[in-house]
């Protein structure tokens, strides 16, 4: 059985397109067609669903693809580890991250590029399902999640820092002055938050409930530049978690009040697939992990605003 038609069969699973999936594997529809076919009678099983288009797989095809994302797995992580053998840590870390997440994981990135020089880092914003899919059909290494998150099966995990919500605001507002804030004060200001699909929106709309208000932003993003894009004129404030700041810090005319509730949010961390043999890349970015001292760094930066708008 050739490897090539198991890379083939996963990007049709992916892609759901004959078309599309011989583009992504750079090859003509009629060899990808026909590789299919050769690993069917090979096989002596029916993997593909066949109509007009492509309808899915069968019972059976869904058994291969799933070993075929372990096959190929085993066979990254054979060349890894033999590259590390050789030469020292080379490949392409495929790394998932929420993206509420994404302003920090430069602090772990950065840092392993630094001790792997020949190894590359793919990043790549994805929802928590979208992470859970990927760790399960082995196309991440690895992800920057929430790590209470009930989808996250056979995975370890290593915490690396919890959420503290924090409220933007003008200088000059309402709240010009004030130490602290409660969720119920910030909800009467004109908002611009993440929108409801997002989980960090729904972890704050709990939030928001429990000091007995519902938020109504005006304005709601789906990324947290968008959220960032707004606040630099001085009429909008916004509640973010701690975290953004290592990016995107505080703008001009803005300042920094910490929220009454729960002193720590929910758990950012670092998940991997429990499986074997293990990502040499998944197992570098651990050891990395532990030593970069996430959680400090934000709480320092946070403790350095909060200073600064005292």
């Amino acid at each position: 059985m050739l490897l090539r038609r198991l890379e083939y069969l996963v990007a049709l699973a992916r892609e759901r397109h004959f078309a599309r999936a011989a583009a992504a594997c750079y090859v003509s529809q009629p060899t990808l067609s026909a590789a299919i076919r050769r690993l069917e009678h090979e096989l002596d099983v029916p993997i593909v669903r066949r109509g007009r288009r492509y309808e899915g797989l069968t019972p059976e095809g869904e058994v291969v693809l799933a070993w075929a994302h372990r096959i190929l797995a085993e066979r990254d992580a054979l060349q890894q580890e033999l590259s590390a053998l050789r030469d020292g840590l080379a490949g392409t870390l495929r790394l998932g991250v929420v993206p509420t997440a994404l302003p920090a994981a430069s602090l772990l990135t950065t840092p392993f590029c630094d001790r792997h020089p020949r190894a590359r880092v793919a990043l790549e914003s994805l929802s928590s399902v979208d992470i859970t899919q990927g760790l399960t059909e082995f196309e991440l290494d690895a992800a920057m999640t929430y790590l209470d998150d009930d989808t996250l099966r056979q995975v370890r995990r290593l915490p690396l820092y919890e959420e503290r919500y924090v409220l933007l605001t003008p200088v000059g507002g309402s709240l010009a002055g004030v130490a602290k804030a409660r969720w119920s004060q910030a909800a009467e200001l004109p908002l611009c938050l993440l929108n409801s699909r997002m989980r960090n929106r729904r972890i704050m709309d709990e939030s928001f409930a429990a000091d007995g208000v519902t938020a109504t932003p005006a304005i709601e993003s789906d990324s947290v530049a968008g959220l960032y894009a707004h606040l630099s004129g001085g009429r909008w404030s916004s509640v973010i978690s701690h975290a953004w700041l290592y990016m995107f810090g505080v703008p001009d005319g803005m300042r920094v009040i910490p929220l009454e509730g729960p002193a720590h949010g929910p758990r950012v961390g670092l998940v991997v697939a429990r499986s074997e043999p293990q990502s040499v890349l998944a197992e570098a970015l651990l050891k990395v992990a532990r030593e970069a001292g996430v959680r400090d760094a934000l709480d320092e930066l946070l403790h350095t605003y909060l200073s600064d708008g005292a």
